[in-house]
């Protein structure tokens, strides 16, 4: 016997609507109603009908199969054969994260055709694999922050069981797997919350319109909603983690905020599962609170994203200063976000005109995940430019080498590491017209801001706009390609192996730097990283620094006399013990 249930607290009668059928529901209190139905089994269709209107898909859907306008189809989780019962994650504060999006990664856009990949990311020595928003969205291709069916999976990509199927997959491969999930806004195509209940308030606005609603009237089932879910990619797909997206835009003035609910939750989870589970956020707020535990006035998540790394080492690598990126470009900047986890730590942020951010004292390097680039990085400017396609080579490595030799967790973003020539650009797949002509509009006018050709930007409803965006795996054994490849490698091994580096206490960094000659010593116990960024060639001073040279980007000829020389082509050296 299957028992479903919605909550609709706006209806006053509903109806589930399956086979030919349609059955009133039982209300049975604070907005729920209920039913047995019998021939609801696995892969039968079915939807709900609210005071005769609709029918509209399951809130709660785990598989669209027929888009995000389409009925729901029942699942029956069970049905899977997992073999991965002895998978035990390794810890994320050793961890190197590939950030990947699973239409772009291979050219047939799924999730099986991803495992066919994963020797790449082994031999590479990625240990946690990032996947963008797979939650159902609309059309067959886009970013997944638009998706409005929450608990299932883009059926495109592969439905349900072959995101099982991918996820069993990395665990054989010694692979955890994070998820990006979106609770801060919905996609506007397909959208249908706001017919069952106040899943969105009016008190406060975001970006994407209304906020979702964590603290107003009935808030509790949607509060619940959300929490449901992410207990759910935990549990029946076996993640090991939760990227939470924009938590900035959580608007919440309870007295247990929606984050630290969300993280008992998760904790209770991880206990029962008997396996370690992580919830990194993404936010522009630079709160620590974010990441220390309830006890000391924190939300009690694992890690967030450090933002001001990436600021700060773009700034000085590209010399680009506009919007955000004005905070940001001297080598005292990232001392200080190598040193403490943050540049705007309370201090004066000229961009915002006011101050910005909390101290991080005590906090270690594996509560920030750090990165040369990402896919709001790349996909956000107007051309999808990588990094690779901003810096010269010599550069390029100087920015992988502070990336991957840093305190904090790394992650890169996919073909990062062989400098992909593919751009990632913003793309979308809307059968609205009037949608898709909004946003061709909306990112015309964004990008003409900057200065950019309005017409010369890629349309994002074009199909070339998406398939430029594909990874082309052929090019990564080819010239410089493989070159970039060995480099982001030969830095994940030392990573591992060099004591100093695994440890990621902010307090045991120190960093020496010229802002005029622009060269920059940070040294790690017995491990220095001496970076060149000027154009010519010049002495760093290194006395009393006990190492010897073990790898060295560009140059053959250096050492660690009284001065190191670093030669032109904007050099990169990491010294250390062997």
């Amino acid at each position: 016997m299957t028992e479903i249930r919605v909550w609709a607290p706006y209806a006053e009668d509903v109806e589930l609507e399956s086979e030919d059928l349609c059955v009133p529901m039982t209300f049975i209190g604070q907005g729920w109603w209920q039913l047995d139905v019998p021939w609801l089994v696995y892969g039968v269709a079915y939807a709900f009908r609210l005071d005769g209107q609709g029918p509209f898909p399951d809130p709660r859907s785990a598989w669209q199969p027929a888009g995000v306008h389409g009925c729901s189809c029942w699942l029956e989780h069970e049905r899977f054969q997992w073999t991965d019962g002895a998978w035990r994650p390794p810890p994320l504060a050793s961890g190197v994260i590939e950030e990947i999006h699973i239409g772009t990664f291979t050219s047939a856009g799924t999730f099986d055709a991803a495992i066919a990949r994963l020797d790449h990311l082994c031999e590479l020595g990625i240990t946690h694999v990032e996947l963008m928003p797979v939650a159902e969205f609309p059309g067959r291709h886009g970013w997944g922050y638009d998706g409005v069916a929450l608990y299932a999976p883009h059926n495109a990509y592969g439905g349900p069981e072959g995101l099982k199927r991918l996820v069993n997959a990395c665990h054989h491969k010694g692979l955890a797997v994070l998820l990006d999930v979106v609770y801060n806004h919905l996609g506007p195509d397909g959208n249908y919350l706001n017919h069952f209940g106040p899943y969105f308030t009016a008190a406060y606005s975001t970006p994407w319109g209304q906020a979702v609603n964590l603290d107003q009237a009935q808030s509790d089932a949607v509060r619940r909603f959300l929490i449901d879910n992410a207990l759910m990619w935990l549990r029946d797909y076996h993640f090991d983690g939760l990227r939470i997206d924009a938590v900035h835009a959580l608007f919440d003035s309870s007295a247990t905020h929606f984050l630290e609910e969300l993280a008992e939750a998760v904790g209770r989870l991880e206990a029962r599962l008997g396996r370690h589970l992580v919830l990194i956020a993404e936010s522009d707020l630079n709160d620590p609170r974010l990441v220390r535990s309830p006890e000391a006035g924190g939300l009690g998540l694992n890690a967030m994203w450090s933002e001001d790394f990436h600021h700060a080492l773009h700034v000085l690598l590209t010399h680009e200063a506009n919007g955000y990126y004005q905070d940001f470009g001297r080598l005292s900047d990232l001392k200080k976000v190598l040193t403490k986890g943050l540049v705007y730590d309370g201090s004066y942020s000229a961009y915002r005109k006011r101050r910005h951010g909390r101290s991080t004292a005590g906090l270690p390097g594996r509560r920030f995940i750090g990165c040369l680039q990402n896919h709001d990085q790349i996909g956000n400017r107007a051309r999808g430019e990588r990094i690779s396609q901003l810096l010269a080579t010599g550069l390029l490595k100087i920015g992988a080498a502070l990336v991957l030799t840093s305190p904090f967790v790394p992650m890169l973003f996919q073909g990062e590491e062989w400098g992909a020539s593919t751009p990632f650009l913003y793309f979308t797949d809307h059968s609205n017209p009037d949608l898709a002509e909004a946003i061709r509009q909306g990112r015309r006018r964004e990008f003409a801001a900057f200065g950019w050709d309005a017409e010369s930007i890629p349309d994002p409803q074009a199909i070339e706009t998406f398939r430029h965006s594909q990874l082309n795996w052929e090019e990564l054994n080819r010239g410089l390609h493989a070159e970039l490849f060995d480099w982001y490698q030969a830095l994940i091994h030392l990573r591992r192996t060099l004591p100093a580096l695994l440890d990621d206490r902010l307090e045991q960094i120190d960093v020496h730097y010229d802002e005029a000659a622009r060269w920059l010593l940070v040294v790690r116990g017995m491990v220095v990283i001496a970076c060149n960024l000027s154009e010519a060639a010049q002495r760093i001073a290194c006395r009393g620094l006990q190492t010897k040279c073990l790898l060295l980007a560009s140059t053959p000829a250096i050492g660690l006399e009284p001065d190191a020389i670093l030669l032109p082509g904007q050099s990169v050296a990491i010294l250390g013990e062997s």
